[in-house]
């Protein structure tokens, strides 16, 4: 939270009548913040792996990648119709035109099916570690376009996470070590990074967008708009998606590739429901962070999880971590702590702040 921000305790009756979530305790609070960034984690690391599996194992359709990032949100339903309020409160904001939703939504969603497919390109070209470390760039990303566009405040530690976390980034762009897949040649290695590199900055004004959207046109933040939001745009995005599956003649090879898929046609099928399923659970967190905190630590989060990314592929796929790499890894870590140490601060102020204007508040009523 920044200066300017108010905890997520404090937000106005008639909101707090809509959800249960908003009638919190502190401890209640921080415990829906872990349970989101355990979504986020754990979703985005998954993802990752699944992607890159997909692809090591004979995939080779990156609008298929592409679509399988957005393709599960029906899965969303469940937690929609179970957190919705039971009763809209009509007198606290007047909603926003269907044909500004509409507009909203499609913006957003088209954004969406281009940054996953910058990402689709890069996880195709980078091994997963080098992709993951390139991706803790959104961080610096992010800290500019909430500072444009959501009022988001520079401090000395947040620009030390910023300054850190694009070392870690320039780190993996000049090491001479650096590869990607085997039979990845120099040159699609950097058409891998620049697209990484990208995504990474179009996913972070994402971010932005979908806070100052939540502010200044939904004026509601529920956690049933937040999945509502989540919905439609990965509807439009995998609308999207599909389209150029079939307008790239991918889709001609999707049977040839199931049939070579070196672990087997049911592999190939799970592999790609379960990607859908575990981006979907990221997606949770992501939107949920975004509604409990900023999506400035929201992508903080999301940069934990890239950070710690490489390791599990070290593990699973055997990457190589060289020197660079570590060292590109514990940058993003302390970029990571130095951002989480500055939330801390920011919270603990706006408290104190929201303390002392609910006793002065108590004093004047005597």
């Amino acid at each position: 939270m920044t200066d300017n921000q108010e905890p997520i305790l404090n937000k106005d009756e008639n909101l707090m009548d809509q959800t249960p979530f908003l009638k919190l305790k502190r401890w209640q609070w921080w415990l829906l913040v872990a349970i989101n960034i355990f979504f986020l984690i754990a979703g985005q690391a998954a993802a990752v792996l699944l992607g890159r599996f997909y692809y090591d194992q004979g995939g080779n359709s990156k609008w298929m990648a592409t679509l399988v990032q957005t393709a599960g949100f029906p899965i969303l339903f469940f937690p929609f119709f179970l957190l919705r309020p039971s009763r809209e409160s009509s007198a606290s904001t007047t909603s926003p035109s269907i044909k500004t939703l509409a507009l909203l939504y499609f913006v957003l969603g088209v954004l969406v099916a281009g940054d996953n497919m910058l990402y689709s390109v890069g996880l195709l070209y980078l091994s997963a570690s080098t992709y993951s470390l390139i991706c803790a760039t959104q961080l610096a990303f992010n800290a500019v376009f909430s500072f444009f566009l959501n009022s988001q405040k520079f401090t000395a530690l947040i620009l030390n996470s910023v300054v850190i976390l694009s070392l870690s980034a320039a780190l993996i762009a000049v090491n001479d070590d650096s590869e990607g897949p085997s039979g990845v040649s120099k040159r699609k290695f950097l058409l891998g990074f620049l697209c990484t590199l990208g995504a990474s900055a179009l996913y972070s004004l994402l971010l932005s967008l979908m806070q100052l959207s939540f502010q200044k046109v939904l004026k509601k933040e529920t956690f049933s708009v937040v999945l509502e939001m989540q919905i439609y745009t990965s509807l439009v995005a995998s609308c999207v998606s599909t389209v150029g599956l079939f307008a790239s003649g991918e889709w001609k090879t999707l049977h040839h590739e199931m049939e070579d898929f070196n672990s087997g046609r049911v592999s190939y099928v799970l592999t790609l429901v379960w990607t859908a399923v575990t981006w979907q659970v990221c997606a949770v967190g992501v939107v949920g962070l975004i509604f409990v905190v900023s999506s400035l630590f929201s992508n903080v989060i999301s940069t934990l999880s890239l950070a710690v990314t490489p390791l599990a592929a070290l593990v699973v796929f055997h990457d190589k971590m060289n020197g660079v790499k570590v060292i590109a890894m514990l940058l993003a870590l302390c970029g990571f702590a130095s951002y989480i140490y500055q939330n801390y601060l920011d919270d603990k102020k706006a408290r104190r702040s929201q303390t002392d204007v609910q006793e002065s508040h108590d004093n004047s009523s005597h």
